[in-house]
């Protein structure tokens, strides 16, 4: 019988000679292991105490016993050599954050021993499998690393892992059919009667009871389908128990589905095997990888004998990166991150006030909710909010919040306890305190204590009630009291299972604090990093509004500041860079930065021209430039003049400044060799002139750049509505998703009207399997986006609204989806033009302000737009005397106004007047 398993051999990695004394080569790793190690230690710390030297032997001991020295080596090795190379490592990632031989040899960045970080939450003597020491690199380093590792162990022992795709519901339909020749069309229809939802499958549409009422684990309670979808899977269980085509499709796609339809590479997974792995293992080549890929999937590999690891490119280690090089450029300054204080009071104030966006790990609006109203103030504060935010502890975070400041009583079970759970005041909160506490109390044994940890999070009842026997007698030899015992073992059961690894915790809470110090105190540098890094237009766009609230401005491009990605100018002003351009071209910005920089600023348009146009920077590359305003530094021309043809000519502005330039090339390369080679080229070549025309509107301005740059840089379409945004009570669209993202905890906000304005940037409008129309559309406003669904009669009523471009405002509630008791839907019940809203919806007008203020200006505008404007509208004046708390007021009775655009314009040219709209 042919044995396909085997142990796991580790590459040789070479050994200095003085460290090969033994025969074994495993102890000769380790061996030089243990050099490194206490190397590594005597750098790391200032002492080495006696716990520091019992853990070090103990940790040693163990990797010795287990034979797994060379795994250490190898990892410490490549990370070592990425470092030296200029990547960015992360500072460790899941458990092997708890080593502190790792942390003293250069793995992880993280001490074990300041944090109460475990040993045994990573490796001890009942793991049989290799440990897993996931390394992050920042997305460039992470390819050098691996070339590293193909040049130091060969190409014939590094492969990529293999993934398998299965075949789905649809597909498996689809392929099928295509077998069985059943017609395209009815085909497309029998695979649209599967529903949407990912993770279909089509053995329980075909089998599984349909609603709660017809049995257990029925498809509307677990995969939530509507009503449409059951209609749906009921005409699908007709077809299926017929006896055409159709029918037999159905039944060989059901017992094909699951089967592998096509193979992929692992987005993270490397091997390194011992030698030629044609010698171990299937490979392939794979038209996407250099490397060999393995025909082993990763969840089995290692059982065949090699060693797995993942390189995982993490963007954030980027965004540092680029950050940090920003910083030298700007400022001379070299920054070690793993230096900073982790005390620093700017850097925590930004976590009180909750303003986290593009932070590592606590930017979402719910974690930003909890920050405000914890406070937090220390690390460990960080590192307790990153293990909570999840499904399940998330609801521990109230009492977290109000034990730590004080409206909540702090309650230890036992006295022994708060040593442990301090930090966490009160709360069990990571595995590691379950299992440190277990040794303390009962007196288990480390390993003891791991099997605990596994036991209930992975709810195994029988190992369970064994280890319960064993505490309660542990803890009562120890002294403890049984009832209290009791108690404490039932907590740990009800949270255990969402208890998190505190290792894993700790080096992302020290990796997000390194994000918001940089945001902190540079956050043009940092915010310039985050969008250079930010990849789609939607996270630019929202990234750009973050900046604006932090008051950094965010100018559009410019052809003498700007470089490839955003940057810093010496104001502290983030500008736009040249390559989110579209249609310019990396050789023609290339072009345009090497002539800069060489020869200076361009001092005018015609300069520019003269200097750069070549086969890299076009026509079509300058077209690009002028739309989105690259020129505009350049007063002698505004953006209409480069496209503006006068008439009775042929050739717009643009297109005459780059005649003028082909024609001064001309004559310079006919000159060279004749005897006026030294006459100036400007003397046999005129500039041309340039006609005036009048400037593009705002409105054009934008539409030119949103086509170049995707978003909107001079403004927005929604600045003309800037005076409704601040007085018409609308909820700010990042408000709105706050409160749609944290329903399921907010069931107060059920019901509640809500009132939205903005504009619409994506349309749908589409039809449902049975025929019926229905749209879809997306809003904006200055803080963040939304989308909405419209079905039958609302989808009819409002329609018309769902225009791109159009300025709409709508107002509706949240409430239960049908049937449906733990989902919700926002129910539109009215939508309007965002431009009728000052007429419709004002009731009065309130203008406040100090009596000295009230001059002619205002009592002749105002007399004089009231009539020009009558309607239902009453103004009203409160002169306000602050010193002596006088207040007088003045309205309008018998006549009304219109409110309009003129008393909008008025208000907004006169700050010092306070303004309070009252609605209809």
């Amino acid at each position: 019988m042919l044995n396909l398993k085997k142990d796991i051999l580790l590459p040789a990695f070479p050994i200095p000679k003085e460290f090969q004394i033994h025969k074994e080569a495993n102890m000769n790793q380790w061996e030089l292991l243990k050099h490194l190690t206490w190397e590594g230690a005597h750098k790391r710390y200032p002492e080495i105490t006696t716990e520091l030297q019992e853990r070090l032997d103990f940790e040693l001991f163990t990797i010795r016993t287990m034979g797994f020295a060379g795994y250490f080596l190898i990892v410490s090795d490549f990370i070592q050599a990425g470092r030296n190379m200029g990547v960015f490592v992360g500072p460790g990632r899941g458990s092997a954050a708890g080593s502190v031989v790792a942390y003293c040899i250069g793995i992880t960045n993280i001490d074990p021993i300041k944090y109460q970080l475990l040993f045994e939450r990573f490796l001890n003597p009942d793991r049989k499998s290799m440990p897993d020491i996931d390394t992050d690199f920042d997305d460039e380093g992470r390819q050098k690393v691996i070339d590293y590792v193909v040049d130091k162990y060969g190409k014939e022992q590094v492969a990529q892992i293999v993934t398998y795709g299965t075949m789905a519901a649809k597909s498996s339909i689809k392929d099928v059919a295509r077998v069985m020749d059943l017609p395209l069309s009815e085909s497309n229809l029998l695979a649209k009667l599967v529903p949407d939802k990912p993770g279909t499958e089509l053995n329980r549409c075909l089998h599984a009871p349909l609603t709660v009422k017809e049995g257990e684990k029925s498809l509307a309670e677990r995969e939530g389908y509507q009503p449409e979808d059951i209609d749906n899977v009921k005409k699908l269980r007709e077809i299926y128990k017929g006896n055409d085509l159709r029918a037999a499709v159905l039944h060989e796609a059901e017992r094909l589905e699951g089967s592998i339809r096509n193979t992929g590479i692992h987005a993270a997974g490397i091997i390194i095997a011992p030698s030629d792995l044609t010698e171990i293992m299937p490979v392939a080549t794979a038209k996407d990888s250099t490397l060999w890929v393995t025909q082993i999937e990763g969840s089995v590999i290692e059982e065949a004998g090699v060693l797995k690891m993942d390189f995982l490119g993490l963007k954030t280690l980027s965004i540092l990166k680029t950050a940090l090089e920003l910083i030298k450029q700007n400022h001379g300054i070299v920054i070690d991150l793993d230096l900073i204080p982790l005390d620093d009071a700017k850097t925590f104030n930004l976590y009180q006030r909750g303003e986290t966006n593009a932070t590592f790990q606590f930017e979402s609006v719910g974690m930003q909710k909890h920050l405000r109203d914890l406070k937090p103030d220390k690390f460990a504060d960080l590192i307790a909010m990153n293990a909570l935010y999840r499904p399940g502890p998330m609801a521990y975070i109230p009492n977290f919040i109000e034990r730590k400041h004080g409206r909540e009583l702090i309650k230890y079970d036992l006295p022994v306890m708060e040593e442990i759970l301090a930090d966490t005041y009160g709360i069990t909160v990571y595995q590691e305190q379950v299992m440190l506490l277990s040794q303390k109390i009962a007196s288990f044994t480390k390993g003891d204590a791991d099997v605990l940890r596994k036991a209930m999070g992975k709810k195994q009842k029988s190992v369970l009630d064994k280890m319960k026997a064993q505490f309660v007698a542990g803890a009562v030899k120890n002294g403890h009291p049984e009832n209290v015992l009791e108690k404490v073992w039932t907590d740990w059961e009800a949270f255990a299972q969402y208890a998190f690894n505190k290792s894993h915790s700790t080096c992302y809470a020290y990796l997000a604090y390194q994000t918001a110090y940089l945001k902190a105190h540079y956050p043009g540098e940092y915010m310039s990093a985050v969008l250079n890094h930010a990849g789609s237009i939607d996270k630019i766009t929202f990234f750009m509004e973050e900046c604006k609230r932090m008051t950094i401005k965010v100018l559009g491009p410019d052809i003498n500041e700007s470089l490839n990605g955003f940057s810093v100018n010496k104001n502290g002003e983030i500008r736009f860079g040249l390559g989110g351009l579209k249609g310019v071209g990396e050789a023609a910005i290339e072009t345009i930065i090497t002539e800069r920089n060489k020869s200076g600023h361009f001092k005018d348009m015609v300069d520019f021209i003269k200097r750069v146009l070549s086969r890299s920077v076009n026509k079509k590359s300058l077209e690009s430039l002028a739309y989105s305003g690259t020129f505009d530094c350049f007063p002698e021309y505004h953006r209409a003049q480069f496209f503006h043809v006068t008439d009775g000519e042929r050739t717009n502005g643009l297109e005459k400044l780059i005649n003028y330039a082909q024609a001064l090339q001309n004559v310079n390369a006919g000159t060279t060799n004749t005897l006026f080679g030294d006459l100036p080229s400007a003397m046999q070549v005129p500039v041309p002139k340039i006609t005036v025309c009048e400037e593009w509107t705002l409105t054009e301005k934008l539409d030119h750049e949103k086509d170049i740059t995707g978003m909107f840089m001079s403004g927005h379409p929604l600045d003309h509505f800037s005076f409704e945004m601040r007085h018409y009570q609308f909820t700010p669209i990042n408000d709105f998703n706050e409160v749609r993202d944290t329903l399921s905890v907010n069931l107060n906000q059920l019901g509640r009207n809500f009132k939205l304005a903005g504009l619409v940037t994506e349309v749908q409008h589409r039809m449902t399997k049975t025929g019926k129309n229905f749209g879809s559309f997306v809003i904006e406003d200055f803080t963040g986006k939304t989308d909405f669904i419209l079905w039958s009669e609302d989808y009819i009523k409002f329609q018309n609204y769902l225009e791109v471009g159009q300025k709409i405002f709508l107002t509706g509630s949240f409430r239960n989806r049908y049937n449906q008791p733990n989902a919700f839907e926002f129910k539109i019940t009215n939508m309007s033009l965002l431009e009728t809203v000052k007429q419709n919806q004002t009731r009065s007008i309130e203008i406040s302000m100090h009596p000295s203020k009230l001059d002619q200006e205002i009592l002749e505008f105002v007399e004089k737009n009231l009539k020009q404007n009558p309607g239902r509208a009453s103004l009203k004046f409160n002169f306000v005397e602050p010193k002596e708390q006088l207040v007088a007021s003045v309205r309008t009775y018998e006549k009304g106004f219109l409110m309009n655009d003129d008393m909008v314009s008025f208000l907004d040219k006169h700050p010092d007047l306070s303004v309070l709209v009252n609605l209809v």
